[in-house]
C-alpha cells in the first residue's frame, strides 16, 4: 500500500474512541480456583469397529443390484425379440386371411356365371325341408 492510499484509508476511518481502563480480574468464590485447574484430562475416543464389514455389505449390494439390472435388461430384450417375431406372424396371418377373403369374394361373383355355363337355371319356386319341424316348406315361407 502506498503512502497516499494509507493516508486516505486513515482519513476514511471514524475517529478513535478513548480507551477506558477496565478493573482487574479477580477470582470468584466457588469458581475454578477452588475446584482445581480449569483444564481436565479427557479420555481419547474409543476406536471404532472395523469398516470392512460395512464395505463388504456395500459392495455386495452393488453387485447384486447390477446383476438384477442385467437380468432385467436381458429379459426385456428377449421379450422384445419374441414380440417382434409374434408381430411378424400376425402380419403374415393377416395377409393370408386377406388373400383367402379375396379368393372367396372372387368365387362368389363368378359362381352364377359358372352355373349358367353348366346349363343351370335359377329355381322359380324352390322348396326346402325345415330341420326344426321336418316338413317341406316353400322357399318364400321360411
Amino acid at each position: 500500500m502506498s503512502a497516499s492510499t494509507a493516508a486516505t484509508a486513515r482519513a476514511a476511518r471514524p475517529a478513535e474512541l478513548p480507551r477506558t481502563r477496565r478493573a482487574p480480574l479477580t477470582a470468584i468464590s466457588g469458581g475454578a480456583a477452588q475446584r482445581g485447574s480449569r483444564l481436565a484430562v479427557v479420555r481419547a475416543p474409543l476406536h471404532s469397529k472395523s469398516r470392512v464389514p460395512f464395505l463388504v455389505l456395500c459392495a455386495t449390494l452393488m453387485v447384486v443390484s447390477l446383476v438384477a439390472v442385467l437380468v432385467l435388461n436381458t429379459t426385456l430384450a428377449r421379450g422384445s425379440y419374441e414380440m417382434s417375431a409374434l408381430q411378424g406372424e400376425v402380419a403374415q396371418t393377416a395377409q393370408d386371411v386377406q388373400g383367402l377373403q379375396e379368393d372367396l369374394s372372387a368365387a362368389e361373383t363368378s359362381l352364377p356365371d359358372k352355373a349358367r355355363s353348366l346349363g343351370m337355371v335359377p329355381a322359380e319356386n324352390p322348396t326346402m325341408v325345415s330341420l326344426r319341424t321336418g316338413k317341406v316348406v316353400k322357399g318364400t315361407d321360411r
